[in-house]
């Protein structure tokens, strides 16, 4: 019987998984840099999309086929800020917010709702088909996050008063989030990553700047950066670089690419993973049997998710 070649092993397929992996890996260290900046979340919207967007300016004006940022906004102005102002800005907006209120184990866990999201808005949108498959394994990846993030002890998740407000802030930041994604994905087929994430962070920063000046009273100031301590401002700098100019870019082009979002997207149940796994190394904690298992989990049934596919189509043609 001859041996069929696995469909996902194509090196395209292998580029994707790995771009959309690096961008989770991108999201899965923002808490730490928002927590170690020292500033309200309020605050570390403004800066991070100020430095976020300055820098995918700079790199969109430096790249040839990125250049040219104001045909598409003639083309497609409604939608590009549209997704802009409300898809992302907002939606960060909510998620930094959060942290004010609640703690990032609560946070962390309420966000990993998204890919859940994504499935129906997808089916929705797309006409993406929602398989058996898809809910057992985003169920089950799911509560492997609630385990993961609080070894067990689901009290940790149950809030009142201020808690119940930062847990509300991040299921609406996760709801905004699941429609971006799907409703972003053919503008950035059609204008390319590096462009969709400039217009993205530069739209955002000039509607979240005065939003915040009039009805917070916090007016950013780029001159008080420096003045600040050094593990501060180079948390902001992180958030701004990394955890938005780099990872969002590796983020919307592995998604954009794949041809189910739904299934590119369970990648992001992987993000609790990666943050103990960044809080083992760097901060050296410790990782117990309860947290092993639920990696275990999380990991299990995102593996199904992704490669079920492929795997279905070689039994059936083994078995034929």
């Amino acid at each position: 019987m001859p041996i069929t070649k696995f469909p996902g092993a194509s090196q395209k397929h292998k580029a994707l998984y790995l771009s959309a992996f690096l961008g989770v890996c991108g999201h899965a260290s923002s808490e730490f840099f928002v927590k170690l900046s020292g500033i309200s979340g309020v605050e570390v919207s403004v800066w991070r999309f100020g430095l976020g967007g300055l820098a995918l300016l700079l790199l969109s004006l430096f790249i040839p086929s990125s250049r040219n940022l104001i045909t598409p906004l003639k083309t497609d102005p409604l939608p590009i800020v549209f997704l802009s102002v409300f898809g992302m800005a907002f939606g960060q907006f909510l998620f930094h917010w959060a942290l004010d209120f609640a703690s990032v184990v609560q946070v962390a866990t309420m966000v990993t709702i998204m890919p859940i999201g994504v499935v129906f808005v997808a089916r929705v949108v797309e006409k993406t088909k929602i398989t058996p498959p898809k809910i057992i394994s985003g169920i089950g990846a799911f509560l492997g996050c609630v385990f993961l993030l609080t070894d067990g002890y689901l009290e940790q998740i149950s809030g009142n008063g201020q808690n119940l407000i930062g847990i509300y802030l991040s299921i609406g930041c996760a709801l905004i989030g699941s429609i971006y994604l799907v409703l972003v994905k053919p503008y950035v087929n059609t204008y390319g990553p590096i462009r969709m994430t400039t217009y993205t962070f530069v739209l955002g920063f000039f509607a979240l700047y005065p939003s915040i000046g009039l009805i917070w009273g916090i007016w950013v100031n780029p001159f008080d950066l420096f003045t600040r301590p050094s593990i501060e401002y180079l948390s902001i700098i992180t958030l701004g670089i990394w955890n938005t100019c780099i990872a969002f870019i590796l983020w919307l082009w592995g998604l954009s690419k794949i041809p189910d979002v739904a299934r590119g997207n369970y990648l992001f149940f992987l993000k609790p993973v990666i943050a103990l796994c960044l809080a083992y190394f760097i901060l050296e904690d410790q990782i117990t049997i309860n947290q092993l298992i639920a990696i275990t989990v999380i990991t299990g049934f995102v593996a199904i998710e992704v490669f079920y596919t492929p795997i279905s189509k070689i039994i059936t043609t083994n078995v034929k």
